[in-house]
């Protein structure tokens, strides 16, 4: 879909989840960020009907929509209250009939297996990290370093602070017993990439977009514990990570590696079944760019290397969104049929 093709008049619901047990500045952040992103739509000329998910009764919260009149844009991260189930906000939309922007159901619960996205990346030959899938430090054989230790089950950086890069067998199972112990998951044990780290977000279905890459800079930092992205460096203003982490776009690449890194993007893209968009997490050391992570349905925030880099190729925040909201009219029963025609 050409992004100077697209329709702005398709209606939109914008659904997004605003949970009552985060803290009250959390929620505020929400709130405005979902206003904002509604402001674009309505300035590129889409009519919009803010959603907000409070709770986990998102079937009767939808009972005053006709799936046949919306596009819904999918930026519901989860169901409050319920853990790990951004898949199942896509099973309801899917049950209803909604056309949504993003991946579908199988591909966000499997995105939420780090150790089954890597042994696919594995079978496909693209690189990633090598590791391993433990339930405690007795099963544990690890032996090499460094390595990084993270929730097998998360998204977000939840469960990565400085404390999950480890340089020997005390700190790995240190690590390895705080993870099963707090959020109650294996752990999975990696090699950890010390390089230059990148965000590629790509976005199409078919044809594939890439969007220029953005590296988080970690050169203010000497200690190997702290050149990597953790919960604080994405959440918490005012710690080190958040303030000292540097985001960089485009990131300074010559035109072999820049070739290089969004091929192997293109590849994690299309392994897991990636739709419309998706954030690839990867790392570049001594030549060969290694997949961390795949992230379909990214935070779609205003302040996210997502957007940034949208807006870096010429598409405004909400041109941007605008484009995959045409994306998934071409699923529509009706739209798919204004957009040939038109």
């Amino acid at each position: 879909m050409q992004p100077s093709k697209r329709r702005k008049d398709i209606p939109v619901l914008l659904l997004h989840d605003i949970d009552p047990g985060w803290e009250l500045h959390e929620q505020e952040s929400a709130r405005q960020s979902a206003q904002i992103l509604i402001n674009e739509l309505q300035n590129e000329g889409h009519t919009v009907i803010d959603v907000p998910v409070i709770n986990h009764s998102l079937d009767e919260l939808l009972k005053s929509y006709n799936p046949d009149e919306y596009i819904l844009f999918n930026w519901c991260e989860g169901l409050p209250g319920v853990d790990q189930s951004e898949h199942t906000v896509a099973q309801i939309l899917e049950e209803k009939n909604f056309v949504y922007t993003g991946s579908p159901p199988n591909v966000l619960f499997f995105s939420w297996n780090k150790f089954f996205v890597k042994k696919l990346l594995q079978h496909k030959n693209i690189p990633t990290p090598s590791g391993i899938v433990t339930h405690s430090t007795n099963d544990c054989t690890w032996d090499t370093f460094p390595a990084i230790v993270k929730p097998a089950f998360e998204h977000c950086s939840i469960g990565i602070t400085e404390d999950s890069v480890v340089t020997n067998r005390k700190e790995l199972f240190d690590r390895i017993d705080f993870i099963c112990r707090t959020f109650h998951q294996p752990a999975i044990v990696e090699d950890f990439i010390d390089g230059r780290e990148f965000h590629v977000t790509l976005w199409g279905n078919g044809f594939i977009y890439t969007l220029p890459p953005a590296e988080m800079d970690f050169s203010a930092f000497d200690d190997i514990k702290d050149r990597v992205c953790t919960y604080n460096s994405k959440f918490k203003p005012g710690t080190s990570h958040y303030e000292n982490i540097i985001l960089k776009i485009p990131a300074q690449l010559d035109t072999n590696e820049l070739t290089i890194l969004n091929e192997t993007a293109l590849q994690a893209y299309r392994a897991l079944g990636c739709r419309d968009y998706a954030r690839i997490d990867i790392r570049l050391k001594d030549g060969i760019f290694y997949i961390l992570d795949i992230n379909p349905n990214p935070d779609f925030s205003p302040d996210t290397s997502t957007v940034y880099t949208a807006e870096h190729a010429g598409l405004s925040y909400g041109a941007f969104a605008s484009c995959l909201i045409n994306l998934a009219a071409l699923r529509h029963p009706v739209y798919s049929q204004l957009l040939v025609t038109g």
